[in-house]
């Protein structure tokens, strides 16, 4: 059966731009983790990388090994499609797709829709205040990492509830939003963090897709360029999506942990990705 014809490519096979430099971002930062393992208790620890929201603790304590040319290629490699909110990559005879339903399983995070997803109206309280006051931090910004950082230094008399309400602040700031600079629109909704159960329950997932895909959108890959919200997700897609590549350069882990966000350590030492992701053969029973 004949196939459908597909999109243009974004550059001509065998054209694609070489990186000018590595990929910049705003997440996964070092210091900002162990602030946070440090000022939670054990079993505060625990208990917020036991939560919904946990699996970004999880990420993090594999050490992913980070690389910026995989990823470059891959984009490279994309199909001129007009869906904002789809990443469509040719390799072999048919594409791989990275959409909200290829980040919610790679993820396990909640991404079910919401009216006014990333505009919620959070009633400002007393107690809202306070807790913004001892963050050091104005009621109409969102905590910065060095601020997160600088509260972790002086939480130890701080209630077990604003400890994790620190602790959850930091996986919002440190993963989901993964952006230099936030607005008065993003403060409203990290109030949710008031309520621990529903700031939990909140559907994260689909608020870090839609950063990242935001800042994926028209995106110039000839140019050196940063990519605010959780990249990293996008590397473990690719070796999901070609399973074959994955398992040659993507060390994966022993017993399949789930989710598949879990499931590889990473890419080490130099490889010319471009020609090795090129030469993939996705397996016939994906076809």
């Amino acid at each position: 059966m004949d196939l459908p014809e597909l999109p243009k490519r974004l550059f001509t096979l065998g054209e694609e731009p070489e990186p000018v430099k590595s990929i910049s971002y705003h997440i996964d930062d070092t210091k900002l983790f162990t602030a946070i393992m440090g000022a939670l208790h054990p079993d505060e620890y625990q208990e917020l990388r036991d939560s919904k929201l946990g699996v970004f603790l999880k990420f993090k304590e594999l050490n992913f090994a980070w690389t910026s040319r995989l990823v470059h290629f891959m984009l490279c490699f994309k199909l001129d499609i007009k869906k904002k909110y789809e990443l469509w990559c040719l390799v072999g005879p048919e594409p791989v797709r990275f959409s909200l339903i290829e980040f919610e399983h790679l993820t396990g995070l909640n991404c079910d829709y919401v009216e006014n997803l990333e505009n919620l109206r959070c009633e400002v309280m007393e107690e809202t205040i306070a807790f913004w006051q001892l963050l050091g931090v104005g009621i109409d910004a969102v905590p910065t990492t060095e601020q997160i950082i600088a509260a972790c230094k002086r939480c130890s008399e701080w209630s077990q509830d604003d400890r994790m309400r620190l602790g959850y602040l930091a996986i919002f700031t440190g993963f989901i939003e993964g952006r230099k600079f936030s607005t008065v629109t993003r403060a409203s909704l990290t109030r949710l963090v008031m309520d621990l159960k529903e700031f939990e329950n909140y559907p994260w997932g689909r608020v870090a897709f839609k950063v990242l895909m935001d800042s994926l959108w028209n995106k110039d890959l000839t140019k050196s360029y940063t990519i605010d919200g959780f990249v990293q997700v996008i590397q473990v897609w690719v070796y999901y999506a070609l399973p074959e590549f994955g398992g040659e350069y993507g060390h994966p882990v022993k017993n399949k942990p789930s989710p598949p966000l879990l499931a590889y350590n990473g890419g080490k030492g130099r490889i010319f990705f471009k020609d090795a992701i090129r030469k993939h053969v996705i397996p016939s029973e994906d076809l």
